[in-house]
């Protein structure tokens, strides 16, 4: 049996974790996950997801505040680990820690190494229209998902899929592909390949202002924003004084009729918003404070006309 620790935190984390209590070579010693926070509207303090499954299973768990403090080295030492698997843990993991193991430690990563290096590789790869994407895992060095990958599986990205639902594909995806490899890197038959530090590109994390809409974008372009920030941080436009956040919609092409980046040249039983190129169907909106709406609905409420501008005015 090899004695094995986990590294991760959020849901994400969760299937990758669940691969390495399944793998019967392996003898999970130890879980090591973020302190406990608060979340929520209620700022309730609670675990994170990594921490609950570890604890059903009755695997110690430390929610070291500072891994390179002498508390978690005295912990890692005792615990003797032969591999450490880390997936989103959320902290850069200092030499001390990456040396500790004889096997090594591998992370998966929610991209196509060397494409999309960081924090937000789902929410980039749909913000920036690609078609595929993937789970790497990789031998881990000092720096910023630079280490050499052991294995690698694609998918393809759906035209419907937004940040929530090819995080959950990949989420499963990484774990599939742990249980497959994790055998072979024990075994020594995984060659690992140094990536092409060239071809890297970076998807560092989102903030607010990447959710801000700039209607003389193309449709597409706009769409596939409004993808890659949903459920976080939301894509926001104004509308006659207020902000709204709108959903995936569809390209539509050509327009009904022409009109400037943001003004809706439809809006019967559709809503329909004129682009830089191209038209974009609101489906969904959600005006501030309230909760989210079909278009129909939130018409019946809050009556739109022709030649009305998204983008184009100050939100109260």
């Amino acid at each position: 049996m090899t004695r094995a620790i986990f590294m991760g935190t959020p849901d994400f984390a969760v299937p990758s974790l669940q691969a390495l209590l399944d793998t019967s070579r392996l003898e999970l010693v130890g879980v090591v996950t973020q302190p406990d926070r608060q979340k929520g509207r209620g700022k309730r303090v609670q675990p994170p997801p990594v921490k609950e499954l570890a604890l059903r299973h009755s695997v110690d768990v430390v929610q070291p505040e500072r891994i390179r403090g002498r508390t978690f080295r005295h912990w890692l030492a005792d615990k003797a680990p032969e591999l450490i698997v880390v997936t989103a843990y959320g902290k850069i993991l200092p030499a001390s820690v990456l040396e500790a193991p004889r096997y090594g430690c591998l992370n998966v990563h929610a991209s196509l190494l060397p494409a999309y290096r960081g924090a937000a590789p789902i929410q980039w790869a749909l913000i920036n229209g690609e078609h595929e994407t993937g789970v790497s895992i990789m031998k881990m060095d000092e720096g910023m998902d630079t280490g050499g990958v052991i294995a690698v599986r694609a998918i393809p990205i759906s035209d419907d899929d937004t940040a929530a639902t090819l995080h959950d594909k990949l989420a499963q995806l990484g774990a599939d592909c742990l249980r497959e490899t994790l055998p072979a890197w024990l075994a020594g038959s995984l060659e690992v390949v140094e990536q092409d530090h060239e071809r890297a590109t970076m998807a560092p994390m989102l903030s607010r202002d990447d959710g801000q809409l700039d209607w003389s974008r193309s449709a597409k372009a706009l769409n596939d924003q409004i993808r890659g920030v949903t459920p976080w941080p939301g894509a926001r436009t104004s509308l006659a004084g207020h902000y709204v956040k709108l959903f995936p919609g569809r390209v539509i092409a050509p327009p009904p009729r022409e009109g400037r980046p943001g003004e809706i040249v439809a809006c019967d039983d559709t809503l329909i918003v004129a682009t830089g190129d191209g038209a974009l169907e609101v489906l969904e909106i959600q005006l501030e404070g309230r909760r989210r709406m079909r278009v129909d609905e939130f018409m019946r409420g809050f009556p739109l006309e022709v030649g009305q501008l998204f983008g184009h005015d100050e939100a109260e």
